[in-house]
């Protein structure tokens, strides 16, 4: 489930008013938890500061009320400009400074009711906004320190305060502190986990269009880190399949209504590929090319090439255009050696090598529609189980005379 946030719209455009369309999603947390820290903050330092005032106490109203007046002048600057470096910078030094001026000014830690507890502050939006955060605990540790060191001085004549109040105060700097320090945190660990959660569907979305682009087994070697993907395979079959009067169909037909054609008819002969254990290397235009045997080895590639050609065919016959008529392809297949890798850094695909495929092709090539169109290596090692009939010695560009047949039928249903 998404993690969601728990502030009113209207509230959340505040914390994001110093994000910038070029930050990332971490940076734009880092902001506006700083600006939810700080306006919180702000808020808190008001009131304390018109408290003090009504005690008869202007040094120290000063105090808490100087950080607000500051922190609303840097958040009007930080919605115009969308940077927070100096703000950040001014924010950390008034949260480790100020609280213990305001401290001092009460009369020491018993009479300011321990308000100097706000200056771990720094340190804390340190971490929060990714910046080094020991410097500012260090600075706040010795203040600490100073603070102990000369607090006899200061309680020696401290501000007239009545005890009720000095406790009062003590539980409201404490709630004050924790409140901040929590809604802080929460709000920053809640945006973590939508960033987190977005990146993971990112990641989801990458992982699928590289599974549509390679197979699953050439991805994990490339996320693995292997640069440079060619192995040579000795015992593969390579399929190949083309439509007929291509030229003329896209002639009569709109772009449109061409790829549905095409996009109909070749989805099925992909999960005909997913059905039969095989590999689709790719389509050419009104070409379907695909492998048996990669790339995880296949004891039966040669069969599971003839099956999904019958089965190719089969499926061709419920296909036609209107007014152009049933569909028609040539189908060739050979069986033998290739070498198969990756070519290329970007828009980069699995491909294959070799005179196998090349033989592939020119059986497809050199074909008859509607036939499937085998060597005479792919007719010896099926010549058992399937039907076959001789088509003859043929000329074959590039390759003399081959001798050729033509899969009409496995011998029983198909795989």
């Amino acid at each position: 489930m998404v993690p969601t946030s728990h502030y009113p719209r209207p509230f959340e455009g505040f914390l994001n008013l110093g994000a910038d369309p070029s930050d990332t999603p971490q940076e734009k947390a880092y902001k506006a938890t700083h600006i939810l820290m700080s306006s919180s903050t702000a808020v808190l330092g008001a009131g304390w500061s018109g408290m003090y005032l009504a005690l008869g106490l202007p040094t120290s109203a000063a105090i808490p009320l100087g950080y607000a007046v500051l922190t609303a002048i840097g958040l009007m600057v930080i919605s115009r400009t969308k940077r927070i470096a100096l703000f950040r910078a001014s924010q950390m030094t008034m949260w480790l400074t100020l609280p213990f001026l305001l401290q001092w000014s009460l009369g020491g830690f018993a009479n300011g009711s321990a308000v100097g507890v706000w200056g771990i502050g720094a340190p804390l939006l340190a971490s929060l906004v990714g910046v080094a955060r020991w410097p500012w605990f260090v600075g706040f540790v010795s203040l600490s320190v100073v603070s102990g060191l000369i607090d006899g001085s200061l309680a020696a004549s401290p501000p007239s305060i009545p005890q009720v109040l000095i406790t009062a105060m003590f539980v409201l700097n404490f709630l004050g502190a924790s409140y901040v320090t929590y809604i802080s945190l929460g709000y920053f660990v809640r945006e973590r986990e939508r960033t987190h959660f977005a990146l993971e569907l990112e990641q989801e979305k990458s992982e699928r269009l590289l599974l549509n682009i390679l197979p699953a087994e050439i991805a994990g070697r490339l996320k693995a880190g292997e640069e440079v993907i060619a192995d040579r395979v000795d015992g593969v079959t390579i399929l190949f399949a083309d439509l007929v009067g291509s030229t003329q169909l896209s002639e009569q037909l709109t772009p449109d209504h061409l790829v549905k054609v095409l996009n109909d008819l070749f989805t099925p002969f992909d999960l005909l590929a997913d059905r039969f254990g095989l590999e689709k290397i790719k389509t050419l235009g009104d070409a379907y090319m695909v492998v048996g045997g990669l790339p995880s080895a296949m004891p039966d590639h040669v069969e599971a090439i003839a099956d999904m050609a019958l089965a190719m065919r089969e499926e061709l016959s419920r296909h036609g255009v209107p007014g152009f008529g049933r569909l028609h392809m040539r189908f060739g297949i050979h069986t033998g050696s290739v070498v198969a890798g990756i070519i290329g850094k970007r828009k980069f695909s699995y491909d294959l090598w070799g005179d196998t495929v090349n033989t592939a092709a020119r059986m497809e090539s050199h074909g008859v529609p509607d036939a499937i169109q085998v060597t005479e290596e792919v007719y010896e090692a099926l010549r058992k189980g399937y039907t076959f009939s001789p088509r003859g010695p043929i000329e074959v560009h590039g390759k003399g005379v081959m001798n050729t047949y033509l899969l009409e039928s496995r011998n029983g249903s198909v795989g």
